[in-house]
């Protein structure tokens, strides 16, 4: 059916031409927003009726007339109407939505993805400072992450998923402090415990590891406690290695990867914050005021100039991430997506100025950001905002105990990224049609047991006869399996993983009607065969579209 729509496109674009030359390029359908009008949609003739001087219904009439007399329209289309002030709604004979079940079983897991295009990508998500455990807001970050470096793989880029964290900094002179304190035996609550310590039980975990003389590994580093209470550089080593590694396993819970985790201390000793500096003060964008040096970023829209070095002689946040993001443009990397928490939405402006100020070649609008809100927990009515290990938040391994992998990474991608979102603990295990990820894994799992009580093979139900496929329920279900492809592409594109989710949501209430109003095993080979191989094509297509999110889908249930 793919193949056909391509096809029907073509020769609507080859009568727009013919009737105002240059109107083809703007060929385009539309679903219509009542199923019952029609398979495609057409606006095209209220579109070209003014400058071409025409009542849009009459050349709607037109039209209908210049494509029903194409060979393409009268293959596969029964019929061709015109509606309200010149809307084109184009009817499909049942043999041309049947072709999306050849399309998809041919196609398996390779259905809706896209040829390589040669094209790079870098996605950077999650970017925790390693200074405690990852939290709900990370939860959130990695689903996004991994959900849109996914649907860029379906469109044929070349994806690099990277970590960048902050192993430089206050924070880090923080919990190097908190865990020297708990050695020496002193604990939140205590006069001398500094306001801004770290108070979670893992600090006093990370202290005994220590004065044990214990070795973490982590994905990028590794490091063995010397044990020695007033080595406070080994203590501050240790403690990062160490919630590296707790990092790791919560990663590991939640079944992302990442290709290269790239530290912020690097753009440091490796000169790039140096260098960076240097290249906006060449470029005459920086000044001198109050013993500070400031970059014009006003220059490039931002609302104020902002300090780059303070009269102290440190560098603000932004400048290392003008450094990185150099880094990532010379790496290659002239697509990037950074996905970071609301509270960052102020560094936008300050970064892209500082990219355009150090006249390196990258264009205006680099990066590309999606910002996401945080997530409130709710469990057993009731908000949960503290977790005993953290000391102050939930975190993602609590979510992924509570619940599991599948609901949290479905449950926190079926919001748009920007928009509040309440995770609902007893919502999520409840094996009902309430709970959305239940409700789609139960429809794979469900046409699962169909295949296994049918007991053939289903590779031979590719050259099935489909012309029993020709019911309401039957056609409904496949006009939705050929959206897949152009979902995928729409999604990736909006940056909107969670089109996925209402799209398999939807597939997956399809097919549960389809179930409901005809019978699969039924007598009648050919009949029996045709329903087989739509319900094996629907399973697939929920598989792939699972797959993209990161969620499992079960064969049983």
């Amino acid at each position: 059916m793919l193949k056909i729509k391509q096809e029907l496109l073509a020769g609507l674009a080859a009568a727009l031409e013919m009737r105002s030359p240059g109107a083809g390029e703007k060929a385009a359908f539309e679903s219509p927003k009542v199923a019952a009008h029609g398979d495609f949609a057409c606006t095209a003739a209220m579109q070209l009726a003014k400058p071409l001087k025409l009542n849009p219904r009459q050349l709607a009439e037109a039209l209908r007339n210049d494509l029903l007399a194409q060979p393409v329209y009268a293959q596969w289309v029964s019929d061709i109407d015109i509606a309200g002030p010149g809307f084109i709604n184009i009817r499909l004979k049942p043999a041309a939505k049947q072709q999306i079940v050849r399309e998809v079983l041919a196609a398996a897991g390779r259905f809706g993805v896209a040829e390589p295009n040669g094209q790079r990508l870098m996605v950077e998500f999650v970017s925790a400072n390693p200074t405690g455990p990852l939290h709900v807001g990370h939860g959130r970050q990695a689903a996004l992450g991994d959900a849109i470096c996914s649907l860029y793989e379906t469109q044929g880029w070349s994806v690099h998923r990277e970590f960048y964290y902050n192993d430089a900094g206050v924070q880090i002179g923080t919990l190097a402090t908190s865990t020297h304190l708990r050695a020496q035996g002193f604990k939140p609550g205590d006069p001398n415990w500094p306001e801004a310590a770290y108070n979670g039980d893992y600090i006093a975990d990370i202290a005994a590891d220590f004065l044990a003389k214990k070795t973490v590994k982590a994905d990028d580093r590794e490091f063995t406690a010397s044990g020695d209470i007033d080595d406070l550089d080994g203590i501050r080593q240790f403690a990062v290695a160490y919630l590296r590694h707790e990092q790791d396993l919560d990663l590991q819970a939640f079944a992302v990867k990442f290709d290269h985790y790239y530290l912020e201390s690097s753009l440091y000793t490796s000169g790039r914050v140096e260098a960076t500096v240097q290249k906006l003060i060449d470029a005459g964008k920086t000044y001198e005021q109050d013993g500070a040096l400031w970059l014009r970023s006003t220059d490039y829209g931002d609302d104020k100039d902002r300090v780059m070095r303070k009269s102290d002689g440190s560098f603000t946040y932004f400048v290392p991430d003008v450094a990185y993001h150099i880094s990532k443009w010379e790496r290659g990397f002239t697509k990037v997506i950074n996905i970071q928490g609301t509270d960052h939405h102020g560094t936008i402006a300050r970064v892209r100025a500082g990219l355009q100020a150090a006249n390196v070649g990258i264009p205006p609008g680099y990066p590309d950001y999606v910002l996401h809100t945080m997530v409130r927990v709710v469990r057993g009515g009731e908000e949960v905002k503290i977790s005993k290990r953290a000391g102050s938040y939930v975190t993602l391994r609590d979510l992924i105990e509570w619940t599991s992998k599948d609901a949290v990474r479905f449950f926190l991608l079926s919001r748009k990224p920007d928009t509040e979102y309440t995770f609902d603990v007893d919502l999520a295990v409840q094996k009902n049609n309430d709970n959305p990820v239940y409700y789609v894994q139960y429809a794979h799992a469900r046409i699962c047991s169909v295949l296994t009580s049918w007991g053939g093979d289903v590779a031979t139900l590719k050259d099935a006869d489909l012309l029993a496929l020709d019911s309401a329920p039957a056609q409904a279900l496949m006009l939705l399996l050929a959206k897949y492809p152009g979902m995928l592409s729409d999604a990736a594109r909006d940056f909107a993983p969670h089109d996925v989710t209402f799209y398999l949501r939807e597939l997956a209430a399809s097919y549960h009607s389809y179930y409901d109003a005809e019978r699969i095993l039924v007598d009648d080979e050919a009949v029996r065969t045709a329903r087989l191989a739509l319900v094996a094509a629907t399973a697939q297509v929920l598989h792939n579209g699972l797959n993209v999110l990161g969620v499992s889908a079960p064969q049983k249930m």
